[in-house]
């Protein structure tokens, strides 16, 4: 009997209502670089990975382990779900989705807010903890590393053991570290605890852009991303504004700015144990084919995932390496990720900037300071405006362009980064009124606003379920830029000025203008070379 006939033979028996198809008919792609012989045998499908380990450890082998070809009567039987299943993410009703949207985007701007509002604290952290501004600044830093260096690995888990697990460890772990940091007594346990805070708060970014990808489609996502968006950005610029006038208030200073953090965390804890439900589809096939399996005493039925998933070996191999081969061998993830980083570091590079060229330039104190941040919420509210025009081309041109409609906006913004950094960058005088910094502050935040946005549906849409791999890549890279562009930024503004280091940032932004038109154009000659674009491509028509 061929595995077809076995299929429609099996889906008869199967009273859980799910499709069970042959690997010719199965919708959902993996790893291009697997082979058949990749696939995990039936003993080791239900079998923990403390068992395989101590297996690999102790040199055991499984007994499929040499087989060159499986026997037709052995070929799995995958479970997918049936059209129009509720149970299926894509198919929650829209007030779920926009409760899990919210409740997530909630913790992205938890997350922005205390990347960004520790560097108001420099002054009383720095007397506090008898440190030098260049430690408080790695302090700074250390949360972009580890924002940057924990979702390699922690896309992985989420594809194992679904998202909402890691929204709740990630956000226990996060508020944890607000309040190691509050009680530290030295600036080397504050520098540990923004490391692991960024680390554990990395799940309010690269996460989320996958949590709105497994419940909306394609044409649905563009408010949802920009929701996304703003969160990011106004919580890089609201956590200053707030921790400025903290900062200046003698009886709370940088101390309650943690504290502060914790609270607000405490709250989103409270909020995903209640309204954040699983949205990762593969994860809920695979806890149902496990079902199925122990049921029927049948080992072939298995969720399409689990070839990758199931075999310690695999998952290892996989987890390890997709996020950075996508990032050196996909054209598209190395540009935008190239892109994005730059752009990201110079984000940085003002909110460690921007203290001291107001103080300098135009004696501003810290609460003042803070209130500078402000034209971030506003440059995203013009970003904002941006993308309901680009939500209204991508409607009217997907259908002929693809994905590529989605960079209509991004051609724009290559356009206004270069012209926001020099706009900031020839405001640094003390004779030009400090309103016009603001407006160069605000024209690269609606740039880098529109940027981030393209990015997170671009590559969400290129790449399906490789999205989160794609996203963890190029978050390395853009949060590594954030760690590394303010440890030096001091050092080249005491020698270039503020006004010429800030147009060497403009000069280099020029240099990348071509990079949105050249996916616009190209993009899809450049996918369809990509092993794993190109299954996207397949899988999921223009229409």
């Amino acid at each position: 009997m061929s595995p077809e006939e076995d299929a429609a033979t099996l889906t008869e028996q199967n009273d859980d209502h799910l499709a069970i198809r042959s690997l010719n008919e199965v919708t959902e792609p993996v790893d291009p670089r697997l082979s058949p012989l990749d696939r995990p045998d039936e003993e080791q499908l239900d079998e923990g990975y403390v068992r395989q380990l101590g297996d690999i450890i102790h040199h055991r082998e499984h007994p499929h382990a040499h087989d060159e070809k499986r026997p037709i009567d052995e070929e799995p039987l995958y479970v997918e779900f049936e059209k129009g299943d509720k149970r299926d993410p894509i198919n929650y009703s829209n007030g779920r989705k926009w409760i899990i949207t919210l409740s997530a985007c909630y913790f992205t701007l938890l997350v922005a807010s205390g990347s960004a509002s520790f560097a108001l604290g420099f002054p009383s952290i720095t007397r506090d903890l008898n440190c030098t501004q260049f430690q408080a600044t790695v302090a700074l830093s250390m949360f972009s590393l580890g924002f940057g260096v924990l979702p390699l690995v922690s896309a992985s888990f989420s594809e194992e053991f679904g998202r909402r697990p890691l929204y709740l460890g990630s956000a226990v772990g996060y508020a944890l570290m607000h309040l190691m940091a509050a009680l530290s007594k030295n600036i080397q346990t504050v520098i540990v605890a923004r490391f692991l805070g960024g680390a554990f708060g990395s799940t309010g970014s690269t996460m989320v852009g996958g949590t709105i990808a497994d419940i909306w489609m394609p044409h649905e996502r563009g408010l949802p991303m920009a929701i996304f968006s703003v969160a990011a950005f106004s919580g890089v610029g609201l956590g200053p504004v707030m921790s400025g006038w903290i900062e200046t208030n003698p009886h709370l200073e940088w101390r309650w700015i943690q504290w502060i953090h914790l609270i607000l965390s405490g709250v989103f804890i409270v909020v995903a144990v209640f309204f954040m439900k699983e949205t990762r589809s593969s994860v809920m096939l695979m806890r149902m084919a496990r079902k199925l399996r122990k049921r029927t005493g049948n080992n072939r039925y298995r969720a399409r995932v689990e070839d990758e998933r199931a075999s310690l070996k695999t998952l290892i191999y996989i987890s390890c390496t997709r996020p950075v081969y996508l990032l050196i061998t996909e054209p598209v993830v190395t540009a935008f990720t190239l892109w994005v980083g730059f752009a990201w570091g110079v984000l940085f590079v003002l909110v460690e900037s921007v203290s001291p060229v107001f103080k300098t330039l135009h004696g501003f104190n810290s609460g003042l300071t803070g209130t500078a941040f402000v034209t971030l919420p506003i440059g995203c509210i013009f970003g904002i405006l941006t993308n309901v025009v680009q939500e209204r081309l991508y409607q009217k041109y997907f259908a002929t362009r693809g994905p590529e409609a989605r960079l209509f906006g991004a051609c724009g913004a290559a356009l206004l980064f270069p012209a926001g950094m020099f706009i900031y960058a020839w405001s640094t005088f003390t004779n030009v009124p400090w309103i016009a910094l603001c407006i160069g502050m605000t024209v690269f935040i609606w740039a880098l606003f529109v940027i981030y946005v393209a990015v997170f549906t671009y590559l969400a849409d290129c790449y399906g379920p490789f999205a989160s791999s794609a996203l963890a890549g190029q978050s390395l890279v853009r949060n590594l830029a954030g760690m590394a562009f303010p440890l030096f930024c001091q050092q080249m503004f005491a020698r270039l000025t503020y006004h010429w280091g800030n147009t060497l940032f403009g000069f280099i932004a020029v240099a990348m203008i071509p990079i949105p038109y050249v996916l616009f154009f190209k993009g899809p000659a450049i996918r369809a070379r990509s092993k794993f674009a190109s299954q996207v491509m397949q899988k999921q028509p223009k229409t």
